[in-house]
């Protein structure tokens, strides 16, 4: 990243994948429908598609539209960073769930067209406590495209009472939550 610092910035443990996380290649659904980044309820929403790959891996798949222009024909640096939050959180998923978003950087190398596909590697670098660092490169049209962004994070294991006691309580999410 741009900083200069190592990544991760302490010593870690190897990721290791929870044995119920979804097998490699297996599209992961929408964790609840109105989420901002993958859930089908959000008509302005990312819609991210994200495919779980080897080990503590994701790739997400983001087609930019107009909704998430901010200059005429270029993606929002917000929106681009929300995706990279989204899928950073998903390949947190595969380690360790729930997990929510301590710190994030992301680094805007080249303009993402409006129309475009945004293809998001992401993985967890390493574990420390409730610590997750995770990092992700953005390539543009193709898995092998060039690259436009890349992120790193910090992610933090929490459990449901987490949700509870800042968000909407569990008994109200109905049955379009997927944990």
């Amino acid at each position: 990243m741009s900083t200069g610092k190592s990544w991760p910035p302490v010593e870690v443990e190897p990721a290791t994948r929870r044995p119920k996380a979804p097998a490699p290649g297996q599209l992961l659904g929408e964790h609840y429908r109105d989420c901002f980044g993958c859930g089908s309820g959000t008509p302005g929403g990312l819609h991210l598609r994200t495919t779980a790959g080897e080990g503590a891996t994701v790739r997400a798949e983001f087609k930019v539209s107009e909704a998430h222009q901010g200059a005429p024909g270029l993606a929002h640096g917000g929106v681009l960073t929300a995706a990279f939050d989204e899928t950073l959180g998903a390949v947190c998923g595969l380690v360790s769930y729930p997990a929510v978003t301590g710190k994030l950087e992301t680094d805007f190398l080249h303009p993402v067209p409006v129309g475009s596909v945004l293809f998001i590697d992401a993985r967890v670098d390493g574990t420390a406590g409730r610590k997750l660092y995770t990092s992700a490169l953005g390539r543009l049209d193709a898995p092998d495209g060039r690259l436009a962004l890349r992120a790193r994070a910090l992610f933090i294991r929490v459990g449901i009472e987490h949700f509870r006691k800042h968000g909407t309580p569990p008994e109200q999410w109905g049955s379009e939550v997927n944990p």
